[in-house]
């Protein structure tokens, strides 16, 4: 089907209303996708692989991804870090951590 035929079998249809066809004053403002969300359909995983791969709680992203929480600042920050160097965090993550140094004794 053409464009055009697309919209005039939409015009035929009672329950369809073309955006062409509507009041741009009446149209409900689109609405704001969540940083944890936008950086999950960039990274192409799903909400459990993110959280698993960067070890933040299923729920908390969930909850932030429906807008029930907002991330603090210190998870805001982790956030703009996965969407810019991904794979750095990763690696990060994947080390185990050094051991603490020995405390030396008092002479």
């Amino acid at each position: 089907m053409t464009d055009e035929e697309v919209l005039a079998a939409a015009r035929r249809d009672p329950d369809a209303q073309p955006l062409e066809d509507r009041d741009p004053a009446r149209l409900a403002p689109a609405r704001h996708l969540s940083l944890a969300k936008r950086i999950r359909w960039n990274l192409r995983m799903s909400r459990a692989e993110l959280a698993k791969a960067f070890h933040i709680p299923l729920a908390v992203l969930r909850e932030w991804e429906h807008h029930c929480s907002e991330p603090d600042e210190t998870a805001r920050a982790y956030l703009e870090v996965i969407a810019r160097e991904p794979e750095a965090v990763r690696r990060a993550l994947s080390r185990k951590p050094a051991k603490p140094a020995k405390a030396r004794k008092a002479a």
